[in-house]
């Protein structure tokens, strides 16, 4: 009876193999981290623009804007990571236990604590990091067509860094400047003022 000889990977082979996987993880890693965080921004772009709808819609009913959360129906869900401002007077719901406390006075959501631990939390509205395209909150007068206007903000720790990204919405169209990569920026439209994910 013939023995068959029994044939496998030399180590230079395995080796070659283990060098490709590496360069390739060295390469795709970077990338796949950059990409996780910029799904996380699309939160702040959606709730912006679901407070803007809740403003347009409470403009409509009541002929004014509000800085409250509750007055304007306003209220993401659970195991958000931005903390959102709809004035600079800062009055957060907060979400560091599994209940909410029902109030009408919050003038902001805070970032979810219970869920990303007190390191993430944000506790005012930044002021650095923040484009001059619009104010924060409530004006009487002072839109482009010299009507109400409101603006909003999202600000949030997305990576290891201590900078935030920081988000704004109004309901009149703006002039960003160099801080924005889109300088004009129509109304309804979240802008991202501070980029946390290409730093």
């Amino acid at each position: 009876m013939k023995k068959l000889a029994q044939k496998g990977f030399t180590l230079i082979e395995l080796m070659i193999v283990v060098a490709i996987i590496g360069i390739l993880a060295a390469i795709a890693i970077p990338n796949f981290i950059k990409f996780q965080a910029r799904s996380k921004q699309s939160e702040a772009k959606a709730n912006l623009k679901a407070v803007f709808t809740a403003q347009k819609a409470f403009f409509q009913e009541k002929d004014r804007f509000s800085t409250l959360t509750g007055e304007v129906g306003f209220e993401p869900e659970r195991n958000n990571r931005y903390a959102y401002f709809l004035s600079s007077t800062v009055t957060l719901e907060g979400r560091s236990t599994s209940t909410i406390a029902a109030a009408t006075t919050y003038t902001g959501i805070a970032v979810d604590t219970f869920k990303y631990g007190s390191a993430a939390d944000v506790a005012a509205a930044p002021t650095t990091g923040v484009c001059t395209g619009g104010a924060l909150g409530v004006s009487a007068t002072g839109g482009s067509n010299g009507g109400p206007v409101f603006g909003a903000l999202a600000a949030g720790n997305i990576d290891a860094d201590p900078t935030l990204d920081i988000w704004t919405i109004s309901s009149d169209s703006r002039q960003l400047g160099s801080c924005s990569a889109d300088t004009n920026n129509p109304s309804g439209e979240p802008a991202n003022d501070n980029n946390d994910v290409n730093l």
